[in-house]
């Protein structure tokens, strides 16, 4: 394990761009396969389960794998690389905040909640839907369904993940720091699109102002 981890380091160093799309590629193929394994297992226990389905096995589905996986090499690893060595950079040099201070901390922590959570949540829904074959108008009420539950779930997380990121891990290393959680979250996110019209999905909907309904209102 000693001789991985000074591997992965030294890999990281020399080519620390490939490493990352390479890593984030794997990890988020791997998720999406842990997603279909709980979207299956939570299927099964649905009480509208047949008896006759409940024997059926699970079949991975390879296609949507590697749609996920190319979006983690394409998307996550180069865009994920450049942000967190940038945001450092410019919080850094540029606000002259003093390292791993509240405000240092804070700042990171506020605005990849504001710009890459998002940034990241969109463009994952986005792709997934022209990855499957869907067309404009149904990723449109797909990421209306799905984007804001995802985001105000977690929303609730990454915050308190990044704090420990952003104020104890140095920067070299965050790439992998996060990369370990995109594990759980990229199973998270394929668990999110899988579920489609889920009730709970319903329930957010319902808490949302829905300005369709003032427009008609006049």
């Amino acid at each position: 394990m000693l001789r991985l981890w000074r591997w992965y380091q030294n890999t990281l160093a020399a080519h620390p761009l490939k490493t990352q799309m390479i890593s984030s590629g794997l990890i988020w193929g791997f998720g999406d396969i842990a997603a279909q394994s709980i979207t299956h297992l939570t299927f099964k226990g649905n009480r509208g389960f047949s008896a006759a389905d409940e024997h059926k096995e699970l079949r991975i589905n390879w296609n949507r794998v590697a749609a996920t996986s190319l979006f983690g090499c394409g998307f996550v690893g180069p865009v994920g690389h450049f942000w967190y060595e940038g945001l450092d950079r410019i919080i850094r040099h540029r606000l002259k905040m003093q390292p791993n201070s509240f405000r240092f901390v804070g700042t990171k922590v506020a605005l990849d909640g504001i710009i890459f959570g998002p940034l990241d949540l969109l463009v994952f829904f986005t792709y997934m839907g022209f990855a499957n074959g869907k067309t404009a108008p149904q990723i449109k009420e797909d990421v209306k369904r799905d984007f804001i539950p995802a985001l105000v779930l977690e929303g609730g997380i990454w915050p308190i993940l990044q704090v420990a990121n952003f104020r104890y891990v140095p920067v070299r290393n965050q790439l992998l720091y996060v990369n370990f959680f995109c594990l759980l979250d990229s199973c998270f996110l394929s668990w999110i699109e899988q579920q489609e019209d889920a009730p709970w999905k319903q329930w957010f909907a319902a808490l949302l102002p829905s300005t369709e309904k003032r427009g008609h209102g006049g």
